[in-house]
């Protein structure tokens, strides 16, 4: 197995395991459970209907407390962010790790402060992302009161327990806590015609042309269309989440796994809110050009890594810091290209493309006709292999990560069928044989998976050692 040389700032992406964060965390979840009898069923349920956990879907955490619950999250690796949830109760977030924010609420003025152990059990309200509060409330049969406007930033329905609250929210290019957030209407973002404009932006990349015979022109028509899609939408930040929306979308339609991994969450009400990453493939040349769409919506450049001279790709995470957005884009690379800086600086195709490159040369780039090659999202790794096999019979490869703190595998892939003029092409350059060819033709070759994924002690990185395995054991000329 490849080892893998990051190539940028490897101290700041050296992701570490938070197994006592994560204790407390799942501490205060378990007691806001027991305040909130609907919440517990819920969480009974989620296993069982949906392969996930409860604790992937928690958006944040309203607690009780004092500056020693403060001091005891700092000690955890939490930080305090310069916004505040109403006026005064500060906010947590946990940069290093994958964690809900957290939030402090004064305590009575009776009695002394509790320290951080205490306070975890006055959990005071437990919020839960989902991708729409009325499909939640109709898939519970709730009939919520929503507050927020239509396709607004941030809305929110409630269900009140014993000592806890349920708190149902979906979020649009939003960290706030306020359905009507004063600092959106200043931008512009919280007029009458928002709804429409979203509604307009959104249209525009779903209903966009996507396959063109020349890829140097389908680039640039993306290019184009995006930067329409951001003025449309009035932020970068919205413009994300509704292109991410149909990226899944256009995906899903395009794999079975995904369609009854979906339809399974949706029964709950949930939808895709519990996703991790989307993987894109590019092609060399292309690679910069994407890399700078993604730039333009927000994203934020993380690890970038080659995976050896013997493996044949590399790849640069993304992460867009207000939807949460991750991408982990791919490409291939050859052995003498360990330092270059493939994310700024367009590459020539190789003479014989490997696994990445031949995927795209049939399939098409990932932004254009291709789409996403998989979607990862959160899971209980067994519930989630049993229950696609148990329900539709659909099959899990073998796990290629499978660590106390993260388990990763592909459901089987989903075979696409071939245009002649990119089959015909591959195998005039010699990248595929005449066998290849007619078998290709035939019966197509993989295009798509549905990954399984749980992480355990707040792990945020990836197995960037075993990646290797996985992709070469993608590629269609082994099947």
């Amino acid at each position: 197995m490849s080892d893998v040389t990051l190539t940028t700032s490897p101290s700041e992406f050296n992701w570490r395991r938070w197994p006592e964060t994560e204790a407390f965390v799942d501490q205060l979840i378990e007691h806001g459970l027991e305040g909130n009898a609907f919440a517990a069923e819920l969480a009974g349920r989620m296993p069982v209907e949906t392969g996930t956990r409860f604790k992937v879907w928690v958006d944040h955490v309203v607690v009780r407390g004092g500056p020693a619950l403060g001091r005891r999250l700092q000690a955890l690796g939490y930080a305090r962010e310069a916004a505040d949830y109403d006026v005064g109760n500060p906010v947590f977030s946990h940069s290093g790790g994958m964690f809900p924010r957290i939030v402090i609420l004064p305590q009575p003025r009776q009695g002394a402060e509790t320290n951080g152990a205490e306070a975890a059990r006055d959990v005071q309200e437990l919020a839960i992302k989902v991708e729409s509060v009325a499909a939640f409330s109709r898939a519970m049969d709730l009939g919520l009161e929503i507050a927020g406007a239509p396709l607004g930033p941030y809305r929110v329905g409630r269900l009140g327990g014993t000592k806890t609250s349920l708190a149902v929210i979906e979020r649009r290019g939003y960290l706030g806590f306020d359905p009507f957030p004063g600092e959106l209407t200043r931008l512009g973002r919280m007029t009458p015609a928002s709804a429409r404009d979203a509604l307009a932006a959104r249209e525009l990349w779903e209903g966009r042309k996507r396959c063109f015979d020349d890829d140097h022109e389908g680039i640039a028509a993306t290019e184009k269309l995006l930067d329409q899609v951001i003025e449309k939408a009035g932020s970068r930040d919205l413009a994300c989440h509704l292109i991410f929306e149909v990226e899944r979308d256009y995906w899903q339609s395009r794999n079975h796994a995904a369609r009854v991994q979906k339809a399974r969450q949706d029964r709950l009400g949930l939808g895709w809110a519990n996703h991790d990453h989307h993987t894109f493939r590019c092609s060399r040349r292309f690679f910069p050009r994407v890399i700078g769409m993604f730039s333009k919506l927000g994203f934020n450049l993380r690890e970038r890594f080659h995976a050896g001279s013997h493996a044949g790709w590399g790849a640069q995470i993304v992460e867009q810091p207000v939807t949460g957005i991750v991408i982990f884009a791919d490409l291939d690379l050859a052995p003498d290209e360990a330092d270059c800086d493939f994310t700024h600086v367009a590459l020539p195709d190789l003479p014989r493309p490997g696994t990445v490159g031949l995927w795209v040369a049939l399939h098409g780039e990932s932004i254009l006709e291709a789409g996403m090659h998989h979607l990862e999202a959160q899971f209980d790794f067994d519930l989630l292999r049993d229950g696609l096999k148990a329900e539709a019979g659909i099959e899990t490869m073998p796990p290629f990560s499978n660590f106390p703190f993260l388990r990763q595998a592909f459901t089987a892939g989903e075979r696409w069928r071939i245009g002649q003029r990119r089959l015909d092409r591959a195998l005039e350059a010699g990248w595929i044989t005449p066998e290849q060819h007619a078998k290709f033709r035939a019966e197509g070759t993989i295009g798509s998976h549905l990954e399984n994924l749980e992480r355990s002690e707040g792990y945020k990185g990836f197995n960037q050692q075993a990646v290797s395995s996985i992709i070469a054991a993608t590629d269609p000329r082994r099947h």
